[in-house]
């Protein structure tokens, strides 16, 4: 063939495409499962304080290998298009796009700020009206006055989406835990199913927006310490009411559509260590897209999971010299790495073999 300057161009061009492409799957990482998959998931990390980085691969593989989801993860990368994973950058989240062909999106982050291209993806998913699971900071996932759409502010996407914003900590923050209590009129819902006690060393989030028209499955109780048997404080006017801990909201998307979110203010990594929270997740995964929910779903973990207990990292270099990939969570891989200087000890959690 004449290699002439046109065909030197395509070929450039077609080089170029293929660079673009390697990149940006790099960037996610998905998790195909064992047999053909039934239904999409997108599972949003990037969050200053939950480890949500640690989180979403675990349930990704989880409901890829175990129950048949393909599953794609994203995550916040360090700026200037830097390779890394960096959870502290708020501007940082690539991938949104896989929001094209999801069925159901998993979100955690904590005050994001997706830029105008971004943004679209997530405005076209929920114009679609298709289903929404927010784990814990996901009731403040984004940041400012920009526009989902013509009338959905990033503001207002955990009120209006999830039903509740970011309100408080109801709890003492790294001294009282959380313990799940079942609403008594939801005590038959499907998503409770082999649900039984959760315990959450995540501090009770403040909950008061939610509506007569809200669903709430779950209560959390305020314990007396991070302990897993600590006992709920009884006599504390804060647990009289409890607080909302997970429900399901009706939700209007910027075009009116309408669809349906589920939400639990549960959600640091350490919180996944309790098999019952897994198991919420997972159930409500599949209930929102249809499947059956099984009596008691398998959700053990597919690799070892070392969550990092939660807190701020305010040392700008530490992602960068922590350098974590997307691959680093790859089937048959389990990152750790120590928890930050001024975590309460919280011996509650696998830790990984000594070589």
């Amino acid at each position: 063939m004449l290699f002439t300057r046109t065909n030197l161009l395509a070929t450039l061009s077609v080089l170029t495409m293929l660079t673009a492409s390697v990149a940006q799957a790099g960037d996610t990482l998905v998790f195909e499962p064992p047999q053909k998959a039934t239904k999409h998931i997108v599972l949003v990390s990037g969050d200053e304080e939950y480890r949500s980085e640690e989180v979403m691969p675990m349930l990704g593989k989880i409901l890829s290998q175990k129950h048949g989801f393909k599953c794609t993860v994203l995550f916040s990368f360090g700026p200037d298009g830097a390779d890394y994973i960096d959870s502290n950058n708020q501007q940082g989240i690539r991938g949104f796009e896989a929001l094209d062909t999801a069925d159901l999106m998993i979100i955690a982050t904590r005050f994001r700020h997706p830029d105008a291209d971004q943004a679209k993806h997530i405005t076209n998913f929920l114009n679609a009206g298709k289903p929404v699971i927010g784990l814990r900071t996901a009731t403040h996932a984004f940041r400012g006055g920009e526009k989902f759409g013509d009338n959905l502010t990033f503001d207002q996407f955990g009120r209006k989406i999830l039903g509740e914003e970011w309100v408080s900590h109801h709890g003492h923050h790294k001294v009282e835990g959380a313990r799940s209590v079942v609403e008594a009129a939801a005590a038959k819902h499907v998503i409770l199913n082999g649900v039984s006690d959760i315990f959450a060393p995540s501090d009770v989030y403040g909950v008061t927006h939610l509506t007569d028209a809200d669903t709430v499955l779950l209560r959390g109780a305020i314990t007396k310490s991070l302990d897993p048997s600590s006992e709920i404080l009884k006599d504390d006017a804060r647990n009289n009411p409890m607080q909302p801990l997970a429900w399901i909201h009706d939700y209007v998307a910027p075009n009116g559509t309408k669809g349906q979110s589920f939400c639990t203010t549960a959600g640091a990594a350490v919180d996944f260590v309790d098999e019952d929270l897994r198991r919420l997740v997972v159930n409500a995964a599949i209930c929102l897209t249809g499947g059956d929910v099984p009596a008691k779903a398998d959700v053990d973990y597919v690799d070892p999971f070392y969550p990092t207990f939660y807190g701020f990292i305010n040392d700008k270099e530490y992602y960068k010299k922590l350098n974590w990939k997307p691959e680093d969570f790859a089937l048959g891989k389990a990152p750790h790495r120590a928890d930050p200087p001024g975590s309460p000890s919280w011996p509650f959690r696998p830790v990984p073999e000594k070589k």
